[in-house]
């Protein structure tokens, strides 16, 4: 990744919400969910080589080679089903984690 911060704030977050869960709910459970959670939406939106997966599967195996034009363009491409099933997803796991928190 070229930008740090970008990994970094989500990670300095987490380790603070996950300290906060623990002191609140004095469980390891559920702060060990915290986390795991935590981690599972970083890795999904910070993580992903972006350029890389928005290629045709069969380029995958290729090197990635970017040209100048390519970095003109924005980071992530709007794709409507893609996002109403990460919005699925991401809500199902949220639910989830709270109730489980809450519990």
């Amino acid at each position: 990744m070229e930008n740090d911060d970008v990994l970094r704030k989500p990670l300095v977050s987490l380790a603070a919400i996950t300290v906060f869960t623990g002191v609140y709910t004095q469980s390891l459970k559920k702060m060990g969910a915290t986390y795991l959670f935590g981690m599972f939406l970083i890795c999904c939106i910070a993580l992903p080589d972006w350029p890389f997966f928005n290629r045709p599967l069969s380029q995958w195996r290729t090197l990635n080679t970017l040209d100048a034009a390519n970095h003109s363009q924005s980071r992530l491409k709007l794709y409507p089903v893609r996002l109403l099933i990460l919005t699925a997803v991401y809500a199902s796991a949220f639910y989830q984690w709270w109730n489980f928190v809450r519990a």
